[in-house]
């Protein structure tokens, strides 16, 4: 598959996510429209089930770093604690607004990242899986 064929199935498959999680939807709409585009940045968290540990990161391509996360191909947090869950995203054109927002969100208390999550996917289903 070419570059333009992997990410013409990926949006079809980030639409697919619109359907399933409403509170998700304005966020998936701007991947799509973003990815045929520019460059996003995305700051994600991830838990290792409901409730569980969680991980804040960021990154420029969603789908090859929580594949990556997924596949414990990457020595640290995520290996360690086994956090193969996407649960929550935000979009920006922006790094350094990307890089603001993901250190700000890092700073929040559990309870406050749990109520965020909660808000957007309250049953915490993992939103990579729609992307395959």
């Amino acid at each position: 598959m070419s570059s333009r064929q992997i990410s013409e199935f990926i949006l079809m498959k980030i639409s697919a996510i619109a359907t399933k999680f409403p509170g998700m939807t304005e966020n998936i709409n701007i991947i799509h429209k973003k990815m045929k585009q520019e460059k996003i940045y995305c700051v994600y968290i991830m838990a290792s089930k409901k409730n569980g540990t969680l991980y804040i990161g960021i990154t420029s391509n969603l789908q090859k770093r929580i594949y990556e996360h997924k596949n414990d191909l990457v020595e640290g947090f995520t290996k360690k604690y086994q956090v193969h869950l996407l649960v929550y995203l935000e979009i920006f054109n922006d790094p350094y607004t990307a890089i603001s927002r993901e250190k700000q969100l890092k700073k929040w208390n559990r309870k406050w990242k749990l109520n965020l999550i909660e808000k957007e996917n309250p049953s915490w289903k993992d939103l990579y899986d729609q992307l395959l």
